[in-house]
């Protein structure tokens, strides 16, 4: 695997592998890798040539710099996971080379989309993930790029990032990797406590539920049923649970029929913030 800090490195040997039209599937990370990203390196490489990862802690889109300072960082390990997938070129680049002084900000239009749950509750958080991504996708020039389903607004935001600048880079969406007791795989949950983490499991239970059962109910009554639910757990705090369409995050006021609806889990536990979805 080659490890590569700038973009002029990495955008000349990436150039060689376009030159003998080597397609290139690309995963971007802000490192501390588990099983759920690996996946997503498994995939690119599966469909795609050549498999780019990067590992950059982007700190644009913490809103607090105590979440930043938190963020776990664990480089040498990641490395031995990423050789071990067979992963061709690791990206790693310093804060001063993704956002070199006295650069001009890049504008985005995200509309209605982000809005709603991590627009409205993290501000500015979707602009530094659309500017990191934009920036990485024209440096990469991928073919495909891959983003796990669990930060799925995120998803939705860095398609319409494409939109708007005509990247022509395939965005590829990857199901929810979850441990054996059902929570969703995230770099976060390793700052759980034995016992927060024993109890974490019970937010996927939750969902579950009302996945399977929650159109029996009003929209209002299964919002009530599920802040009941969280909240019960004294290692808990519900932020907020919202049911929206799959396609454009429009908030659900009533149930439809052939409507493709998900609901979004936000739960924080101590200082820990912890994010899930679901399928209706």
């Amino acid at each position: 695997m080659r490890i590569l800090k700038t973009k002029v490195e990495i955008k000349n040997v990436l150039k060689e592998y376009e030159e003998h039209g080597k397609s290139i599937g690309f995963v971007p990370t802000m490192g501390a890798l588990h099983e759920g990203h690996m996946s997503l390196i498994y995939q690119a490489k599966e469909e795609n040539d050549i498999c780019v990862c990067s590992i950059f802690v982007n700190p644009t889109q913490f809103n607090e710099a105590n979440d930043l300072e938190k963020y776990p960082r664990q480089l040498d390990q990641d490395i031995t996971f990423l050789e071990a997938a067979y992963c061709d070129v690791l990206f790693l680049p310093e804060v001063e080379e993704m956002y070199p002084a006295n650069e001009e900000s890049i504008n985005f239009e995200f509309g209605k989309l982000a809005e709603v749950m991590e627009g409205k509750s993290r501000p500015g958080h979707f602009r530094g993930v659309a500017t990191i991504v934009k920036k990485l996708l024209d440096i990469v020039t991928p073919t495909t790029a891959y983003f796990g389903k669990k930060d799925y607004q995120q998803l939705l935001i860095i398609r319409s990032v494409c939109q708007q600048y005509n990247i022509s880079t395939e965005i590829i969406g990857c199901d929810i990797v979850r441990e054996e007791d059902g929570l969703a795989m995230s770099s976060r949950n390793q700052r759980l406590s034995k016992k927060q983490r024993e109890e974490a499991s019970f937010i996927y239970s939750v969902l579950e539920y009302t996945s399977l059962t929650g159109r029996r109910m009003s929209v209002n009554a299964l919002k009530e049923w599920v802040s009941k639910k969280i909240n019960q757990n004294s290692e808990m705090n519900l932020e907020y649970f919202e049911l929206s369409d799959a396609d454009d995050l429009t908030p659900i006021e009533e149930w439809g029929n052939g409507q493709k609806a998900m609901a979004f889990i936000v739960v924080n536990m101590g200082d820990v913030r912890l994010i899930d979805n679901i399928e209706l």
